[in-house]
């Protein structure tokens, strides 16, 4: 199938054409005939699957012929939904390649960032509003935006924003908005809070599942490395002196963890940057772009701020604390192995990380090939680290000599 088969117009084709796009892949081909008939969707789908797309092409479609209603006339019909800064950004960026050749106007908000230029934006009018949920509430408060109008609601990664405790905004934000509109809920996952909310919020909708949380580990070549926790950095350079090559996302678990990594990485004289929920809008914009532009070949993040991140041509994932999230996993190792092409995902496991290995390999239905020619191996008798508070040296309930003989105290 190619795109002219799915009934979109002749400005939209082009638009796609010099993307350079072709054929729309599954998630696409399933998708975009079922928005165009007004139907509410359910989508489960991967990052990197072309689901931005899905719901993109199909909105501009619908919302052509209200095109040129003037610049101050314009109200917000379509409003897309996204748990982070980048991917609102990323999703902002798709709407305006794709309606280069009409003349409806997208914007996106979100916090972190000063709000007046974006009132600025919204009081000249826009079509199609891309925002983080509580960027979007301040603006509603504040009365700069009017979502009487919304034709289109867009969920999009509904699991991380569940993850991210932004239920009861969504649930606010969608009851702003006309009864009358069309939903479409875009999720990685299918688990059953999802699914509970879809419940809320959709009208029968169409379900359309794209590549099982399962199979996204095909093209990407996968190595398990067991090593004890506090040799991690060690084995990390080695393999950066040795085999790990190109473009590389390193993920940890914590804040700390990525400052941690990124400051001895810089000493060995990588060209490394790093991004994180402390980090301001515009440190992790700048991150992104140097890393997009090879000023720097090292990204180290953790995984709320690399959702949604879309990085071409990405060597390698390193695993550098494993997730206790399954989905987790295959969510980062994804990054890697895009549109056909193939990765490398190198995963650090410790002793008190072992039986996340068994959740991951139980989810991907495969098992991970065990690297075991390297310099800091963990001691298969090796336990897991209790780390037990320190008590106080004096013992309980101790008893002065005099109390121990039940001599009767003068006072």
């Amino acid at each position: 199938m190619n795109f002219k088969e799915l009934q979109l117009n002749r400005p939209l084709l082009r638009a796609i054409a010099e993307k350079g796009y072709d054929m729309p892949t599954l998630v696409q081909e399933k998708t975009i005939p079922r928005i165009l008939d007004k139907e509410d969707v359910m989508v489960s789908a991967q990052t990197g699957t072309g689901k931005t797309a899905a719901f993109a092409l199909p909105i501009l479609q619908l919302l052509f012929d209200k095109q040129d209603a003037p610049k101050k006339g314009k109200k917000t019909r379509a409003l897309v939904l996204s748990p982070t800064r980048e991917l609102a950004l990323q999703i902002a960026q798709n709407f305006q390649a794709y309606s280069i050749y009409s003349n409806l106007r997208t914007t996106v908000v979100y916090g972190g960032t000063s709000i007046e230029p974006q009132k600025d934006f919204l009081r000249k009018g826009v079509d199609i509003l891309i925002a983080t949920p509580g960027r979007l509430l301040d603006l509603h408060k504040q009365d700069e935006v009017n979502l009487d109008f919304v034709e289109t609601f867009v969920l999009d990664e509904a699991d991380l924003m569940l993850d991210m405790g932004f239920i009861d905004d969504v649930k606010k934000i969608e009851r702003l908005c006309p009864p009358s509109k069309q939903n479409l809920l875009f999720s990685a996952t299918l688990p059953h809070k999802v699914k509970d909310l879809a419940a809320s919020i959709l009208n029968d909708p169409a379900l359309v599942e794209v590549s099982p949380t399962s199979s996204v580990a095909k093209n990407v070549s996968q190595v398990l490395f067991y090593v004890p926790k506090p040799k991690k950095i060690e084995l990390c350079l080695h393999l950066l002196r040795n085999t790990i090559k190109g473009n590389i996302l390193i993920f940890r678990r914590t804040k700390f963890g990525v400052d941690k990594l990124e400051k001895t990485l810089l000493k060995n004289g990588y060209l490394v940057d790093s991004i994180h929920g402390d980090k301001t809008q515009a440190d992790r914009q700048l991150a992104m772009t140097r890393f997009k532009q090879k000023e720097v070949n090292i990204l180290i993040a953790t995984d709320v701020a690399a959702r949604g991140i879309d990085i071409k041509y990405l060597d390698s994932v390193v695993n550098f604390d494993l997730p206790n999230i399954p989905e987790t996993y295959v969510h980062r190792i994804g990054r890697t192995g895009r549109a056909g092409d193939i990765g490398t995902s190198y995963s650090f496991c410790g002793a008190d990380e072992k039986s996340y290995v068994l959740e991951i390999q139980k989810l991907i239905n495969t098992h991970i090939t065990v690297e075991e020619e390297h310099p800091y191996p963990l001691d298969p008798k090796a336990k897991p680290q209790v780390h037990k508070k320190k008590g106080s040296k004096y013992k309980k309930g101790r008893k002065s000599e005099a109390s121990k003989k039940k001599k009767k105290r003068w006072y």
